[in-house]
């Protein structure tokens, strides 16, 4: 399907924030919203975003990828991952204004991203889906992982706050994140883990990539 490419600018907070919209020509209702952090932005590493946000577009999945604030070609002081809810809602804003067929929004983030999608999903009733990648489940240096808040308490905690659908795709070659689908089967939370074999925290070849996008398009019309 034919897809237009549209460059977007918004505002947060009154920083100029700048994005992409892939837009097909006959959009369906459910559209996608991918979160960046740390030093990803709107192209992603190895170009997976722009990679991915095509493949979804020729399904008929509108798709917004965005700079937050501090990073890429946006305005304002960067932005720790525990406060981008701003940037996600004026992202989510533009996004529905740009495209009136769209009635609900999937959240789509690797590595950090998918605790910052994971956490404002369960605060917008727009947000009816999450597709998170390797959520980083790892303590960090210093934090215990006993410790109010610690990973991967925190990530098992937002799956179980979130009403939505959830899809995990998780590298086969991350060891941090093969935690993760025996926390989920252990504490019975409704959750489709899939690994990809082999792949690492970035999914760096372009084999690997286009399996996360068809995973992903796949599952997000499957519902």
């Amino acid at each position: 399907m034919f897809a237009e490419q549209r460059a977007l600018q918004f505002t947060c907070q009154g920083n100029s924030l700048i994005g992409i919209l892939d837009l097909p020509e006959r959009p369906l209702a459910r559209g996608v919203l991918v979160v960046t952090s740390g030093p990803q932005y709107r192209i992603g590493h190895h170009r997976h975003f722009t990679l991915l946000a095509r493949v979804l577009a020729g399904r008929g999945i509108p798709v917004l990828r965005f700079d937050h604030r501090g990073m890429g070609d946006s305005e304002g002081e960067a932005r720790t991952i525990d406060a981008l809810g701003d940037d996600i809602h004026a992202a989510t804003r533009a996004f529905f204004a740009q495209v009136p067929e769209m009635r609900e929004l999937v959240l789509w983030g690797l590595g950090d991203a998918a605790m910052a999608a994971l956490r404002y999903a369960q605060a917008d009733q727009r947000v009816s889906g999450v597709v998170l990648l390797n959520p980083w489940v790892a303590p960090r240096e210093g934090e215990a992982v006993a410790a109010p808040g610690a990973l991967p308490q925190r990530v098992l905690a937002g799956l179980a706050g979130f009403d939505g659908a959830a899809l995990v795709i998780l590298g086969g070659g991350d060891p941090a994140a093969q935690q993760l689908p025996a926390l989920v089967a252990r504490h019975e939370l409704r959750c489709k883990c899939v690994t990809i074999a082999g792949a690492g925290r970035t999914f760096a070849s372009r084999a690997w990539r286009d399996e996360v996008a068809e995973v992903s398009a796949n599952w997000i019309a499957s519902w």
